[in-house]
């Protein structure tokens, strides 16, 4: 489908594999592809996102991209910076096509994962790292302020003390530290090891009530960005809309009968 992913579904489950270990430009709007493809698919309850290549990623290809859009680096003029400016956002919009993804995303990180990586992991739901992984909001180093989500996305996760210190030394970090500060969940011996945990806890995810953890998401990403208060008026409003499902009937019939349930989203 793309020049740098791969997308399959298997099981209520989306794997999108990234096949290449920097970001040219077609990847920003690939990612966007294959995140519309996946938030159109109401059967699909979990979505892995890994890499096939050598790091989980270098970051932005700096040479393939100024190559392309060299008069927009070069040129000083009005209408270089407005298109620079709509190139930017463009991007932004593709990498928010993860955070609007209607079903959890998992990251599954192994090696270097640099720059645009972790603009790329901060929007995932959660993170899995291999004992090899390596985080660097590199940007800095390079004269860039960091433009495509991290800088509004890390302080969520990490907190606002390491993600300034991240952004403001630039320095990298093991997974070991990625773990301390809670930037990543659980770590992995291996990278086929870190597959494995990322593809059994999608499973997981995906045998819940599908309606269900789509509200979770949901009701935790308004809370996020809007408070305790309004997330709790929020949650009342879903509820009441959505409790009444034939899946609650189905989890307390299954329970009754000792059986595993069925879920089907309805």
């Amino acid at each position: 489908m793309a020049s740098t992913l791969s997308l399959e579904f298997s099981d209520n489950v989306a794997t999108i594999s990234i096949t290449s270990r920097t970001m040219p430009p077609a990847f920003f709007p690939e990612v966007r592809e294959a995140f519309e493809d996946i938030a159109s698919r109401p059967e699909t309850r979990a979505v892995v996102l890994r890499s096939t290549a050598k790091a989980f990623s270098y970051g932005l290809d700096l040479p393939a991209t100024f190559k392309e859009h060299a008069t927009l680096f070069t040129g000083g003029g009005a209408t270089e910076r407005t298109a620079l400016l709509a190139l930017i956002r463009d991007w932004q919009d593709c990498m928010e096509s993860v955070v609007r993804c209607p079903v959890p995303v998992i990251a599954a990180i192994h090696g270097p994962c640099i720059g645009g990586g972790i603009d790329l992991i901060t929007a995932c739901d959660i993170r899995l790292a291999s004992d090899d992984a390596l985080f660097s909001v590199r940007e800095t180093r390079i004269a860039i302020v960091a433009d495509l989500g991290t800088l509004q996305r890390l302080p969520n996760i990490v907190g606002q003390g390491h993600a300034r210190e991240l952004a403001m030394t630039a320095a990298d970090i093991d997974a070991n530290r990625a773990a301390t500060i809670g930037l990543v969940n659980h770590l992995h011996p291996t990278t086929a090891a870190l597959h494995k945990a990322a593809d059994d806890m999608a499973k997981t995810i995906a045998a819940n009530p599908p309606l269900t953890v789509r509200g979770v998401k949901d009701v935790l990403d308004f809370g996020r960005d809007h408070g305790a208060k309004a997330g709790l008026s929020y949650v009342s409003a879903w509820n009441s809309a959505f409790l009444a499902s034939e899946d609650l009937g189905e989890a307390m019939a299954s329970f009754m009968a000792k059986r595993p349930p069925e879920y089907k989203g309805k």
